[in-house]
């Protein structure tokens, strides 16, 4: 007999996880064998029991879920990330997907689906729910006809914001772009209005959701300067 699938869901909502946990009870060869309610706790929890499948959540009250899905299929690739979401936007799907993770349902999916889902992330597949499949298809299929990220911002702010989410402080981007420190400041502070963002660290968080610039270059120098 094979060993069960085990996994781990990551949700800030606790009437949602006593659900799926009740739900993954029922099915055969799946186990629950941990839950979170944020990202600091996923982290922990998928390191200490290495589950097979992780079943994430998007949207947290302090943290971001593709941020975390991309420490995850970063640190413990072996694990699958399957999101579970109420975000149907096309936004949300592209940067989960390009986070890393191997799914996609929005909450509501039958239990059947969720159950197929799971077998499929653990077996190294890639699945969709019917939801978003012929949006992702169009999605991908466009591959650069997709609109710039931030239209609220002007193409400065937005070169900015990729240096930022690169992990760049204020003087490196300065000198990058060949602006006053100043100057950098000021775009820096507009960023954060017109994204409605509380803190410098926010706005990387979004960024990097969008594909802005590249986590693993230039460390994280600047996440705490403003």
């Amino acid at each position: 007999m094979s060993a069960p699938i085990q996994v781990v869901v990551v949700d800030d909502h606790p009437v949602f996880r006593l659900g799926m946990t009740a739900l993954l009870s029922t099915l055969d060869g799946i186990e629950c064998v941990g839950e979170a309610a944020d990202v600091a706790t996923a982290l922990q929890v998928v390191t200490r029991v290495r589950p097979s499948v992780v079943l994430m959540d998007l949207h947290f009250g302090q943290g971001s879920g593709v941020e975390a899905t991309r420490v995850l299929t970063r640190d413990h690739p072996d694990v699958g990330v399957l999101v579970v979401t109420m975000l149907s936007d096309d936004a949300s799907l592209v940067a989960a997907m390009r986070a890393g993770a191997r799914g996609y349902l929005l909450k509501g999916a039958s239990a059947a689906d969720v159950e197929r889902s799971i077998r499929a992330v653990a077996s190294g597949d890639l699945v969709l729910g019917a939801a978003v499949a012929g949006r992702a298809a169009l999605l991908f299929r466009a591959g650069s006809d997709r609109p710039e990220p931030f239209p609220q911002l002007t193409d400065r702010e937005r070169e900015i914001l990729g240096l930022l989410a690169r992990g760049l402080p204020n003087a490196g981007i300065a000198q990058r772009l060949g602006l006053s420190p100043k100057t950098v400041r000021n775009n820096v502070s507009a960023i954060l209005v017109k994204l409605q963002v509380n803190s410098r660290a926010e706005a990387i968080t979004a960024a990097r959701d969008e594909g802005l610039g590249d986590p693993s270059s230039d460390g994280r120098r600047g996440a705490n300067q403003h």
